[in-house]
């Protein structure tokens, strides 16, 4: 017999495909396009003599899921499965989809990579932080080496929903409050991830078109409501950006997008995303997503939300049990759908399957490893580069560890493997975690005495989290805690004590998906148990474990030095440890604009001139209305100085180019890391624009006394934004103010006129 076209190797990707589709039938299509959670490897197996049927029902259905998954898998009515994180299950799973499945159509395994898999590299937040394309490449290749030697083909990440919310659980993902700075975050994190599409890659899916991260009051899931202009010159960068890179598959978001569910939405999966930015991989929808469109009033019923979502242009639904999409002959039938339109989103998950190669090779090696020093080493250079100083007063650091004796390590996050690692990690060992309290003992050595404590609880949520559920190594608050006393123990091993290293911040459970918060006070008594520290008279070096700005105002105006570490992932006490005693010159960067306290948020360093500008910061009749720290900011073990800013051309016309140089030199005696900045105004034109507006960066490493040109790139890319009135992209003849420095407040500043 002759075999099928589709599995001959040598015929284009395009071949293939046209040979495989009109040999399915539509309940196959309907399937092929339908993405299971299996959460067979997410539990214990139930055995088979166990009666499911004395289960409460809500539980009777999880029991049977993953045999209902299998069942669906081996008729050809799935085409992906997520929440598989080892070899030997892809493979079993694999086998029903190749051996049992009447075309042998090979399943496509995605998971949440987001941040690393046995190896954990910072958060995303702290990546973003390193202001290093280079760095966040090189650890989502480390990650994407490490999934796929799992069987994972497909990560749900790079995160890259501009977040200018700190109260949004989610901003722990994403690269931050700026579009330029998020966009070429999203590009190295796709190009890290997918690379040439090899046996060591796994496809890309930024996540969630669009607006996720301007939820109403930063509250996960809310709808958002955002003007055109600020959609398209501040969220959907990043999404161009990593189209652009070469992403295979974008993922649309759950919520309202000025009133139309993203996930239903033509306009924005269309229109935009391939008309206008030209993607032409496949879109998936977030978990139970499409089911949520009659859940959001959007859609009449199951076949009317399937109908409308592979209408709008999404190809895969992401679903826990009852697939919404399993209506969809159901709605070609109600001519709610045509067929064509099924087959246009099947032909792109399948394009990604052929190039992929799992049609020749569907099966993980299940010997498969990796060098794993080598991707610790990765992981601790990535927390040391994106660990920020918010704060050093009179060379509080580093420390002179030479002179130490004894060292009080205050506060339970300093020796949590767990909270160390941050969340959305689903592979890990957090017997393999080096907190900071290891990496200090480990730099200090035997000769300075280290004095533990873990003071003041950091309580458990009110509300507790789903996915604490899915992670054995989370640890429960102590609900016998005796907070008075061990913060007088704390206080105690402090006294007397050469410097006292205090970790403060919030558990991993406490940001991150369904973990938004009212608040940015520090939880429990970790405030109070700081003072009484500082109040003995040791001095205290504060370092803040989140993945959002803190309240820090006490911290700021009290203490020598503030040190934000993220949550640094698997090697992060030695990157700690390693910045706090002078190892390593610190130079990670904000990435969003640190308020004072909750009250003041959203804060933004690009907001608009607008009326009695003289007053910007006194706004509020109480308080400052300025940031604690700017965006972009942090502090160096080294000192700079910026000299000779100049454009090499003083005029250009619309649509032409020039530069931007200065000379930048490292005035201070130790090497050093510098994270250059270019910012610009718009003085005038056809819309007002932003105060300051990133548009190039470059983290350069100077020896001592060495200089260098810093070179920065000016055109339409960076001098064109989306007009509200035009309803378009232009470039304005103008006047721009241009400043170069190493935060949103830089001084040196020179201009450029554009003229018509």
């Amino acid at each position: 017999m002759t075999e099928p076209r589709y599995l001959d190797p040598a015929l284009p990707v395009e071949e293939r495909v046209a040979d495989l589709l009109p040999r399915l039938t539509l309940e196959e299509k309907a399937g092929q396009i339908t993405q299971f959670f299996y959460f067979g490897g997410m539990q214990q197996q139930v055995p088979d003599d166990f009666d499911i049927a004395s289960l409460p029902p809500e539980h009777q259905v999880f029991a049977r899921q993953p045999a209902m998954v299998e069942e669906a898998i081996g008729s050809g009515r799935a085409g992906s499965v997520l929440f598989v994180k080892d070899a030997v299950t892809a493979n079993r799973l694999q086998r029903l989809a190749v051996r049992q499945s009447r075309l042998g159509i090979p399943l496509l395994f995605g998971f949440d990579v987001i941040h690393g898999w046995r190896t954990v590299f910072p958060v995303p937040i702290g990546l973003a932080a390193t202001w290093c394309p280079v760095t966040i490449e090189g650890a989502q290749a480390v990650a994407a080496r490490e999934a796929r030697a799992a069987g994972v083909h497909w990560t749900f990440a790079p995160m890259i929903d501009v977040s200018r919310d700190p109260r949004w659980g989610r901003i722990i993902e994403s690269p931050g409050e700026d579009p330029y700075l998020g966009a070429a975050v999203a590009a190295a994190q796709v190009r890290g991830f997918q690379g040439d599409l090899g046996p060591g890659r796994l496809v890309a899916g930024p996540k969630h078109l669009a607006g996720y991260g301007a939820a109403r009051g930063g509250r996960d899931y809310d709808d958002a409501e955002v003007s055109d202009s600020e959609l398209w010159n501040v969220y959907l960068p990043p999404f161009q950006a990593a189209v652009e890179a070469g992403a295979l598959n974008v993922m649309s978001a759950y919520m309202d997008l000025n009133g139309v569910p993203a996930s239903g939405n033509r306009w924005l999966l269309t229109e935009v995303l391939r008309e206008t930015f030209g993607f032409d991989g496949f879109v998936v929808s977030d978990a139970n997503a499409v089911r949520s469109l009659e859940v959001q009033h959007f859609a009449r019923d199951l076949a009317d939300a399937a109908a409308r979502a592979v209408t709008a242009g999404l190809d895969m639904e992401m679903c826990m049990v009852d697939p919404a999409f399993s209506r969809l002959p159901e709605a070609v039938e109600q001519g709610l759908v045509t067929e064509a339109t099924i087959d246009e989103a099947l032909r792109r998950v399948l394009t990604v399957k052929f190039r992929l190669g799992l049609f020749e090779n569907p099966y993980a090696d299940e010997t498969a490893s990796w060098e794993p020093a080598a991707h610790r080493q990765a992981a601790r250079t990535a927390a040391e580069r994106g660990i920020v100083l918010l704060k050093n007063d009179d060379g509080a650091l580093p420390l002179d560890t030479t002179g130490l004796t004894t060292v009080a390590v205050i506060g339970e996050l300093a020796d949590s493997g767990r909270d160390t690692l941050g969340p959305w990690v689903f592979a890990h060992d957090t017997g393999e975690t080096v907190t900071i309290l290891d990496g200090l003992r480990t730099r200090l050595g035997d000769e300075v005495t280290l004095r533990y404590a873990p003071g003041a609880g950091i309580p458990d949520r009110t509300f507790a989290s789903v996915f604490d559920q899915m992670d054995p190594t989370v640890v429960a608050a102590d609900a016998d805690r005796d907070d008075d006393a061990e913060i007088t123990r704390a206080v105690e091993a402090a006294t007397g004590a050469d410097v006292a290293v205090v970790v403060v911040g919030q558990r991993q459970n406490q940001i991150g998906e369904n973990a938004s918060s009212a608040t940015l006070d520090l939880p429990g008594r970790q405030l109070e148990q700081l003072q009484r520290i500082a109040a003995t008279g040791t001095p205290v070096v504060l370092v803040v474990m989140s993945g959002r700005p803190l309240d820090l105002r006490w911290a700021d105006a009290n203490l020598p030095a503030v040190v934000q570490a993220w949550y640094p992932g698997s090697r992060g006490g030695e990157a700690v440890a390693a910045v706090l005693a002078g190892d390593v010159s610190p130079a990670g960067r904000l990435p969003f604009t640190w308020p004072r306290h909750a009250g003041q948020v959203p804060m933004i360093y690009a907001h608009h001139r607008t009326f009695a500008p003289q007053d910007q910061g006194r706004r509020y009749w109480e308080e400052e209305s300025t940031p604690l720290y700017p965006f972009g900011h942090g502090l160096s073990y080294g000192t700079f100085a910026y000299t000779g800013l100049r454009v090499a051309h003083d005029t250009i016309a619309v649509g032409e180019s020039t530069t931007v140089s200065v000379e930048v030199t490292n005035t201070s005696g130790r090497e050093a890391d510098e994270v250059v900045q270019l910012y610009l105004h718009q003085r005038h034109g056809s819309a007002s624009r932003p105060v300051r507006e990133l548009k190039g960066f470059q983290r350069v490493t100077l020896a001592p006394g060495r200089s260098r040109t810093v070179t920065f790139p000016l055109g339409p890319r960076e001098l064109s934004y989306w007009n509200a009135a035009a309803r378009g992209v232009v470039q304005d003849p103008t006047t721009l103010d241009i400043w170069v420095g190493g935060s949103s407040a830089a001084e040196l500043t020179t201009v450029l006129e554009i003229k018509r």
